[in-house]
């Protein structure tokens, strides 16, 4: 499987296995996936009631990593995929994720606890709680 792998990575970085090229045959470059990109948001917002925030090739990619990682895809799969030299810079997302879950728990937390102090009907649990100070 591993050398599957790393024979697919090798394959997909040479120029007669492009699967998308732009006319002179060579590899999109950003600005052309962005030109790309563009135009089709524009067309998207002329024919729809829809206001289309603006998306970028970038915005595009970090989606995708984030999705990957939360069908729980390797790290080390997704640093391949972006072209990343270090796990590191992969590791960004999974600490993003880490931040939005928490962020989440958080907002979820602040609903169902009030600043209301419970009134206590059985005096004496309250008394023997005390003695624990």
């Amino acid at each position: 499987k591993i050398k599957e792998y790393f024979n697919f990575i090798n394959i997909i970085n040479k120029p007669e296995h492009l699967v998308f090229f732009n006319s002179r045959k060579e590899s999109f470059t950003r600005m052309g996936i962005t030109y790309i990109l563009q135009g089709y948001i524009e067309t998207a917002r002329e024919t729809t009631d829809y206001n289309f925030p603006n998306i970028t090739p970038h915005i595009l990619r970090h989606s995708k990593a984030m999705n990957l990682l939360q069908h729980d895809v390797n790290l080390i799969y997704i640093r391949d995929m972006l072209g990343h030299t270090s796990i590191q810079t992969t590791e960004i997302y999974a600490r993003a994720d880490s931040k939005r879950k928490r962020e989440a728990i958080e907002n979820a937390y602040e609903n169902i606890i009030t600043s209301e102090e419970p009134e206590w009907k059985d005096k004496n649990v309250l008394d023997w709680l005390k003695q624990f100070k």
